[in-house]
């Protein structure tokens, strides 16, 4: 073979590792998720911009949905089992997602995960455990968000000659005076937000044993003991600081509302403070952020994952891989949970332009004694939603005594179903 042979050669085979590099067909793709109040939508264009810019002609397609996760699970859901799935979806793990799983609609990333060495950086493990079913992995958590926080507006106490409050309890006990200020001493959201604020009760008055044993270990004698009848009767001393005709419809209205000073207090997850931060506001000086109602620190396990619905397009299958791995990545982890308030699942990023909310949250989750799962990954859905409607019905109807919910609340914990 001479010289001018191989030279040929070499060309041809240059041409074709072009032709194969570039024949690669460019996707859209279509991203659902539930995130569209200022904050989340400020974070989930750290997303997109990241994707965009990878190149090679793949688009993030922006699936938002308005509402909320009640809204946006059902129609995510009957999608894909309809046979028309987008590329990727933000879904809770657990009982929302393990039906999908268990009939193979769902893509299996454990060759990714083991190739970039999820396990080596994603903390705490339980994290990425939530994403394994079977030994494989299915999901990619994107950060850490604890609902167990309140919120209050430094300026509403200050200007009325008061402490801020350092929990709860003082928030409750400094109504009186707030109300006469012509301030809601606490605002709330109709639906998952009662729910939310009544769970973060149950945590911070009951304790993390009594909570888990609840829900995790389905213990009927503790949820119709003592304990828990003191944690509905701080659910009540709740409900009394709002008039029913002040509830709004979406959260992040009920955390407006303290941004702007017409309320004390909102309870509510970290996710909160992106509010706070589309708002210019700064924490510590014209708000607190108090984990764990102030009680005590605490942290739970949830959060927010991407599931990527199987296909037979190996262009959308190279893509939603390319997507996974970007998310988990050092720079976009830090600049998604910048916007988010939320912590990122890597423990090996630079977190030193974090607001304080976000340093408090660090702090807590170097002890693993603070974390606690996520209640949605101890309860099946159904009873989750039944319990959310219960605490609905108690929370805005005065009639229904502290003994008849705590009544219903056994009842559902023990037909609530093994996850």
């Amino acid at each position: 073979m001479n010289a001018l042979t191989l030279r040929l050669l070499g060309a041809a085979g240059a041409i074709a590792l072009i032709a194969g590099a570039t024949s690669a067909r460019a996707v859209d793709m279509e991203v659902t998720h539930w995130w569209t109040s200022g904050g989340e939508a400020a974070a989930v264009a750290e997303f997109a911009k990241a994707y965009d810019a990878l190149g090679g002609g793949d688009k993030w397609v922006d699936g938002a949905i308005g509402g909320s996760g009640d809204v946006a699970r059902p129609i995510i859901i009957s999608r894909i089992k309809g046979g028309k799935p987008m590329g990727a979806t933000m879904l809770n793990t657990g009982s929302d997602a393990n039906e999908l799983i268990k009939a193979g609609l769902m893509l299996d990333l454990t060759e990714l995960a083991e190739k970039e060495g999820w396990k080596s950086f994603i903390r705490p493990a339980k994290i990425l455990d939530n994403c394994v079913v079977d030994g494989h992995v299915y999901c990619v958590p994107v950060n850490i968000h604890s609902a167990q926080w309140l919120w209050t507006n430094r300026h509403v106490f200050e200007d009325n000659g008061m402490t801020p409050p350092a929990n709860f309890s003082e928030l409750v006990a400094d109504a009186p005076k707030l109300q006469a200020a012509g301030v809601q001493p606490l605002s709330a959201a109709n639906g998952w937000p009662i729910n939310l604020m009544m769970d973060a009760i149950m945590i911070g008055v009951g304790g993390v044993d009594l909570t888990t044993s609840i829900y995790r270990d389905r213990n009927v004698e503790a949820a119709s003991g003592p304990e828990m009848h003191k944690v509905f009767e701080a659910m009540d001393g709740a409900r009394k600081l709002i008039d029913p005709n002040t509830i709004v419809a979406q959260w992040n209205e009920a955390t407006g509302l303290v941004i702007e000073g017409k309320a004390a207090g909102n309870v509510m997850g970290d996710w909160a403070q992106g509010e706070f931060q589309v708002a210019n506001k700064v924490a510590g000086k014209d708000y607190d952020c108090l984990p764990g109602l102030g009680f005590f620190p605490v942290l739970d396990t949830g959060g927010d994952s991407f599931f990527f619905p199987k296909t037979n397009d190996p262009e959308m299958t190279r893509a939603q891989l390319k997507l996974a791995s970007m998310m988990v990545s050092k720079s976009v982890q830090v600049s998604f949970n910048l916007k988010k308030g939320s912590l990122p699942i890597r423990g090996d990023v630079d977190l030193a332009a974090a607001n304080a909310c976000m340093q408090k949250g660090i702090e807590i989750l170097k002890d693993p004694k603070n974390i606690m799962p996520a209640v949605i990954q101890m309860i099946d859905r159904d009873s989750n939603d039944q319990i959310r409607d219960l605490r609905n019905e108690f929370f805005t109807n005065p009639d229904m005594s502290i003994d008849e919910a705590q009544k219903q609340f056994v009842e559902i914990i023990k037909s609530a179903k093994p996850l």
